[in-house]
């Protein structure tokens, strides 16, 4: 009865309440994440200190947990690509945002709540989520929230005429930043470039991209999108993209990387370029 107390005492606007929908995230997500790899999953733990608590009820708790949700809701809309490929006036996206009712769904499904947290042993740990078991759970927790909110017409209708408006242009923070998030405190030179914008100009140095306007939130999206595409790359072709990015000339990186002249750095950043090109339309088709 006490523990049923403590639960109805949580003020409704309390970060706490989105933190059953944290331990859920998959492992990958939960531990990328700065703000939440910061808190126990210990609840006693966790509970016990106001240090602790205080990580939980800050707004960049809430952010991340907001956006990593949203990043295991929004595949279950049925739409290609990821979030990141839309913009936030894209209704899904919007959607995939409603934190209250995803967590409200999933114990409603699956029993796993603020409750849960407090029946746990004060020494206990909240293990890690089974990835299929989040991905199947998620499925069905979304397909619960549109047919009791009514939004499968909506739906429908934005699959079968999609706004341009909805989604990221081809100069989006994503292509134009896309690898400013791995060397930007590498070295002063750093210089924020496309792909394109290496190729534009075979004589002279690459042009600087402003980058004032991108958000915080933006700035999250093509981190991780650009994640993706790093994994596809060798050594050999990061090496070359960082040192294009650094300043160097065609000339310096074909010395340095054995290149015969110049010619096939080029050709090689051309190449990259087209694959990027095929990766984002992959996704998008």
């Amino acid at each position: 009865m006490a523990q049923e107390k403590s639960y109805y005492r949580i003020p409704k606007e309390s970060n706490l309440t989105f933190l059953p929908m944290a331990y859920f995230l998959p492992e990958e997500i939960y531990i990328s994440c700065p703000t939440l790899r910061k808190v126990t999953r210990c609840f006693g733990e966790l509970a016990k200190s106001d240090s602790a608590m205080a990580i939980v009820e800050s707004d960049q708790f809430h952010i991340e947990v907001m956006d990593s949700v949203a990043a295991i809701v929004f595949p279950h809309f049925g739409f290609s690509g990821w979030k990141e490929h839309y913009t936030g006036y894209f209704p899904a996206w919007q959607l995939s945002y409603f934190l209250p009712i995803w967590g409200k769904l999933l114990e409603e499904l699956t029993g796993w709540g603020l409750q849960s947290l407090f029946n746990l042993r004060p020494t206990e740990y909240v293990p890690f989520f089974d990835k299929d078991f989040i991905n199947k759970t998620m499925s069905l927790v979304v397909k619960c929230g549109v047919e009791e909110h009514g939004w499968q017409p909506m739906l429908d209708v934005i699959r079968e005429m999609p706004c341009d408006e909805d989604f990221e242009k081809v100069n989006s923070f994503a292509r134009i930043d896309f690898i400013r998030k791995w060397y930007h405190t590498r070295s002063k030179k750093v210089k924020s470039i496309s792909l394109e914008e290496c190729l534009e100009d075979d004589e002279h140095g690459i042009h600087d991209v402003e980058d004032s306007s991108a958000s915080f939130e933006v700035g999250i999206i093509g981190q991780d999108y650009v994640e993706r595409f790093k994994k596809r790359l060798s050594e050999k072709d990061m090496k070359i993209l960082e040192m294009r990015v650094e300043g160097f000339t065609y000339e310096e990186i074909a010395k340095q990387m054995g290149y015969k002249n110049h010619s096939g750095v080029i050709k090689r950043i051309r190449a990259l370029a087209k694959e990027f090109d095929d990766y984002e339309n992959e996704r998008m088709n």
